[in-house]
């Protein structure tokens, strides 16, 4: 790409969005991108260094195409639940090591993978703890996350998944509130694995707020209140949600708690920008990643998403990045208008649950399917 102004060759739009503090991970991951080379592609020629997975994922992933034949036929006598964690685990595995020199080239920050624990135990802490042990000792790479959400109940999960050196993925983010509670869980749990001598430099964590999911909440609820000034702040809330996030975080990890931690090798649990595809086509595609280009953070992309960042991409020095205080604004004027942003969370991480839980049984029962008709063979 050349500045017709300069002749000169200007960087590639995703170098430019990592050059300004972003990393930029895939929100997908298959056996046909291990296969093909797609995945090792995108980081060489998209800036691609890390990978987010989840149920939803791994259901569409399985019900395409026949890159898992071969592993459903070796399975084919295995309990489904058993069938599943293997899948899962190998293309984690697969991709962490695809992966691997951009951790080691990054000081352990990015070249993650992340993979969730079953989300129908959101609610069962101990569960929880036992199953992302088990994930990480199946897995075995230093690079994978396991996927703890946010939940009351999680938050626990999270403290002692990191305090036994495990590095975590904190989803299902929606609240500054819950936010506040992640990071107080993260630093205690880091707090934990000093006093027990673990080596604090590998153990990574990011906490994925969600983003569109919050506009899309909220823009129904304002296209009910009808009114000029509340149709006015359609698409407002999610970017003003996000930043409010990172003002918090910006706030604690400039805190003493957390420099003695960083003193000791700790990195920061980075706030990671999750479900930013866009859900309203009226909105640019790129939406939730030009307005929340900030220093420190991740964004986590699907592939359209990436393609047309990729394709265009923004004026990074353009990019209206806001303030605490006018987000705070947007904030209070959608609560003035009658909408509950503490209703709107808890409500959107109900549903993140439940539909993580769906997903999951869409994947043990296409699983289930592809384990019938290997055994029919």
């Amino acid at each position: 790409m050349t500045d017709t102004t300069t002749g000169e060759e200007t960087p590639r739009p995703t170098r430019r969005l990592s050059e300004a503090g972003v990393s930029i991970w895939l929100d997908d991951l298959s056996r046909e991108r291990l296969r093909t080379g797609n995945l090792a592609g995108l980081i060489a020629e998209k800036d691609v260094v890390g990978v987010t997975t989840n149920p939803t994922i791994f259901a569409a992933a399985l019900a395409a195409g026949t890159a898992y034949d071969d592993t459903l036929a070796e399975l084919a006598d295995q309990d489904v639940e058993a069938a599943v964690e293997r899948i899962t685990t190998d293309d984690v595995r697969e991709a962490a090591d695809v992966l691997r020199p951009v951790y080691d080239a990054t000081g352990t920050v990015d070249g993650r993978v992340s993979i969730e624990v079953d989300p129908r135990l959101a609610r069962d802490t101990e569960a929880t703890v036992a199953t992302a042990q088990r994930l990480w000792t199946t897995v075995d790479r230093p690079n994978v996350m396991i996927k703890i959400p946010a939940t009351v109940e999680g938050l626990d999960a999270i403290t002692r998944t990191l305090a036994a050196g495990i590095s975590v993925n904190v989803t299902l983010i929606f609240s500054i509130e819950r936010y506040h509670a992640v990071m107080d869980a993260f630093l205690t749990g880091l707090e934990r694995a000093k006093e027990a001598g673990i080596d604090l430099a590998p153990v990574g964590s990011v906490a994925s707020f969600f983003v569109s999911r919050v506009d899309a909440e909220v823009d129904k609820r304002l296209d009910k209140v009808g009114t000029d000034e509340a149709l006015a702040l359609r698409g407002q809330a999610a970017i003003a949600n996000a930043r409010l996030a990172y003002a918090a975080w910006e706030e604690v990890f400039s805190s003493d708690r957390w420099k003695a931690l960083e003193a000791a090798g700790a990195h920061p649990q980075r706030p990671l920008w999750a479900s930013t595809g866009v859900k309203n086509p009226e909105y640019r595609d790129t939406m939730y990643v030009d307005e929340l280009v900030v220093p420190g953070v991740v964004n986590t992309m699907p592939e359209g998403t990436l393609n047309a960042f990729a394709d265009h991409g923004i004026v990074l020095g353009d990019t209206v990045t806001g303030t605490a205080e006018s987000a705070a604004a947007t904030v209070a004027a959608v609560e003035a208008v009658g909408i509950s942003m503490d209703e709107v969370t808890e409500k959107l991480e109900n549903e993140g649950v439940t539909k993580f839980e769906v997903s999951w049984n869409e994947l043990l029962a296409t699983t289930q399917a592809g384990l019938d008709g290997a055994a029919d063979k």
